[in-house]
């Protein structure tokens, strides 16, 4: 039996809000994100912005040259967070097997819904009413019987629209696509499939598994599959996060080493006590630096005790800001993240009675 899978996805989120709150805003080019005299991005931007070309992760300077009479307003995290709340409390009405992908779209299993006949079709128009009637925002849905068909087909008819692709459809449909429109293939990988001949997932289909395992390494099972409409991962409403941290582009760009330094490790210490309210301890630490030419570098160090002693980060943050060229090159970014996570001491101990066990039997 084929899943029934919907993807919902919600017409420019950010943008849509702010227009919503703001009626003097409809109908014009909104972004969202940094000011365009700043050194932000896009965080998302309105149909109207992206008519002239504009889209998210764009530099705001870029999009300001874009549309010069655009409106950029600053996020409201807050509120779009309180906003995705209300839509994942529709989404639960539905179904329990929910996976968010973000604060606005998320895939949902309804194999097994019965309402609606059990119609995937008429259970994403049912939902995609429900949240314009409680949120007066617009979602788009992609029904079809695995995830990576339901994604894309979310994209097909938007905005307020939805598409569907059944069983016996998905392999043309995904013949036809330009490769740009798969889910999971990036700029960089876009562009090397594009150089060696691959243009739409009819192309990628001619290639044989082992000739894209040499290529592309471990993702050439991925590509030969979704090639032909195969995608066996089921909705996981379960997502375990693997990391913690924080970053910050500057206005004017850092070449003081302590002043990195000293960043750097009030970061650290943000993090680290968002970690201990939640009980989450790290053993790798990563710093990463951004210099002025947009070259970025990440350097870490992985420790076989959990980092929770703060006055030890200036040595930490130290040794790994020691590997860049920060003594050389200025700097418009620095973050930091925490990965490698276990949840509490307990587990701590556990796990070292672990790695205690595994050398004691091997020397054994």
């Amino acid at each position: 039996m084929h899943r029934k899978i919907i993807h919902i996805d919600m017409d420019a989120f950010f943008a849509a809000v702010e227009q919503r709150d703001n009626p003097q805003l409809k109908g014009k080019p909104v972004i969202v994100g940094g000011q365009p005299d700043s050194r932000g991005v896009v965080a998302a931007c309105s149909y109207e912005a992206r008519k002239f070309g504009i889209h998210s992760a764009m530099s705001s300077s870029r999009a300001s040259q874009l549309c010069p009479h655009a409106i950029f307003v600053k996020p409201r995290i807050s509120v779009y967070r309180g906003v995705s709340q209300q839509i994942h409390k529709i989404f639960g009405q539905y179904t329990d097997l929910i996976e968010p992908l973000s604060l606005d779209e998320a895939y949902l299993d309804v194999t097994d819904v019965k309402c609606y006949q059990g119609s995937a079709t008429l259970i994403a128009e049912n939902i995609r009413q429900e949240i314009f009637s409680c949120t007066r925002l617009t979602a788009s849905a992609g029904i079809s019987y695995n995830k990576f068909i339901a994604k894309i087909a979310s994209d097909m008819n938007k905005p307020d629209g939805q598409f569907i692709v059944e069983p016996g459809q998905g392999e043309a449909f995904v013949e036809a696509l330009k490769i740009g429109k798969f889910y999971g293939v990036g700029k960089v990988t876009e562009s090397k499939m594009q150089s060696i001949g691959i243009k739409t997932g009819g192309d990628l289909k001619k290639w044989s598994k082992e000739k894209l395992n040499h290529v592309f390494g471990k993702a050439g099972d991925y590509y030969y599959f979704i090639a032909r409409g195969i995608d066996q991962r089921p909705v996981c409403n379960s997502r375990v996060r693997k990391s913690y941290g924080a970053e910050s582009t500057f206005q004017i760009d850092i070449i003081d080493y302590k002043e990195m330094s000293d960043y750097l490790v009030a970061l650290a210490k943000q993090v680290l006590q968002a970690l201990k309210e939640k009980g989450t301890v790290a053993y790798t630490l990563t710093i990463k630096v951004k210099y002025t030419d947009f070259q970025q570098v990440t350097r870490s160090k992985t420790f076989d005790h959990p980092i929770v002693d703060i006055v030890s980060l200036d040595a930490m943050v130290a040794a790994l800001l020691d590997k860049t060229e920060v003594l050389t090159r200025s700097v418009r970014l620095l973050g930091v993240s925490f990965s490698n996570l276990t949840k509490d001491v307990v587990q701590h101990q556990e796990r070292q009675l672990d790695l205690f066990r595994s050398e004691f039997s091997s020397s054994g």
